[in-house]
C-alpha cells in the first residue's frame, strides 16, 4: 500500500474512525483536483484489508463511526465491497455507519437490490462531487460523469436507503460560464434532492491542469464579488424539501449552514449583507486560504 500519502476525509468525518482500505482514486483526472495526483489506484486483498480492520479494531473496540478511505471506495466491485462491509460489522460490535467517497459512475454500476442490501450492513453516507450541473464545464474539467448520470446516482442511492452528501464548486465554471454553471448546478439539485449538500470554492491549486490554465489565461476566475454572487444564486433557485446545507470550508468567503428549506432566506440576507459590506474584492479572487 501506498498509505505514506496525504489522507482526505470530509470535514463531517473528522470524529469517524477512518480505516485506509485502498489507495488513490480510480479516475483521478479532474483538472481541478490535487488530492491524488501522484497516487495509482489500488486496492489491497480482502486478507490484508481483514488484517487491516482487526488492527483497527484492537485500537479502538468501542468505535461507532467509521470512514473507509481513500477516494471513491464506492467503485469496488459489489461482492468486495460487501465483504469489507462484512468484515466491520464482524470486528466492530456498537457499530452505528459506515461512510464513504463515491462518484457517479461507482454508484451506478450497482443495481438497486444491491444497494439496498450495502445498507443493511450500514452502508450509510455516499459523499459524492456533483461539481457542476452544467455539461460543457464537466467535459472541460474532465469529468468522468454526465450530469444526468449523477442526477441518477444520487436518486438510486437514496431511493435504496443510503445518504447522500453532495459537493458542488462555485466559480468552476470562471468567468466565462459562470451564469450556466450556476443555473444548470441549482436544477441539477433540485431533481436530485440531497439530504446533504456543501458548497465549496474552487481554488486552483499548483500542481493541477486547473492551476496552469488560470497561469496561462485560458481559465479566468471570479473575483470574490462574484463568488459570493454566484452562490447567492444558487441558493436563491434551490427549492429543496429537507437538506442540510454547508459551506463552512476553508475555501468559502464566509462559513455559513443551515437547512433547506426554512433557513433559505437567512442565508440569502447574510449573504446580501456581505456583498453590501464594501469588503469584497471586486477586481480579483481575493486572499487565499491559509489551508484547504
Amino acid at each position: 500500500m501506498q498509505n505514506n500519502h496525504t489522507l482526505f476525509r470530509p470535514p463531517a468525518e473528522a470524529n469517524s474512525l477512518i480505516i485506509r482500505i485502498a489507495d488513490g482514486c480510480p479516475w483521478n483526472q479532474c483538472t481541478f483536483c490535487g488530492m491524488y495526483k501522484s497516487v495509482d489506484w489500488r486496492f489491497q486483498s480482502l486478507e490484508e484489508t481483514d488484517a487491516l480492520i482487526e488492527a483497527a479494531w484492537r485500537e479502538h473496540p468501542q468505535a461507532r463511526r467509521i470512514f473507509l478511505a481513500d477516494g471513491d471506495v464506492m467503485a469496488l466491485p459489489f461482492g468486495k465491497l460487501k465483504a469489507v462491509l462484512d468484515m466491520v460489522n464482524e470486528h466492530f460490535p456498537r457499530l452505528a455507519r459506515v461512510n464513504v467517497y463515491a462518484n457517479g459512475h461507482s454508484i451506478l454500476q450497482k443495481n438497486e437490490a444491491e444497494l439496498r442490501e450495502l445498507r443493511t450492513l450500514k452502508l450509510n453516507t455516499l459523499y459524492m462531487g456533483l461539481e457542476s450541473g452544467h455539461e460543457e464545464t464537466l467535459r472541460t474539467v474532465k469529468k468522468r460523469e454526465t450530469a444526468e448520470e449523477m442526477i441518477e446516482a444520487g436518486r438510486r442511492a437514496q431511493t435504496a436507503g443510503l445518504k447522500m452528501s453532495v459537493m458542488v464548486l462555485t466559480g468552476l465554471g470562471g468567468q466565462k460560464n459562470s451564469q450556466l454553471h450556476t443555473t444548470a448546478t441549482t436544477d441539477a439539485l433540485n431533481r436530485m434532492q440531497p439530504r446533504l449538500l456543501s458548497a465549496l470554492r474552487v481554488i486552483p491549486i499548483p500542481g493541477t491542469e486547473l492551476y496552469d490554465e488560470e497561469q496561462s489565461g485560458s481559465f479566468t476566475p471570479l473575483t470574490e464579488y462574484q463568488a459570493v454572487e454566484e452562490l447567492k444564486a444558487m441558493i436563491h433557485g434551490l427549492e429543496l424539501e429537507s437538506t442540510v446545507f454547508r459551506a463552512n470550508h476553508s475555501s468559502n468567503i464566509l462559513p455559513m449552514e443551515g437547512r433547506f428549506p426554512k433557513d433559505k432566506g437567512r442565508l440569502l440576507d447574510e449573504l446580501n449583507a456581505l456583498l453590501a459590506s464594501g469588503t469584497l474584492d471586486i477586481a480579483a479572487p481575493g486572499p487565499p486560504p491559509l489551508s484547504l
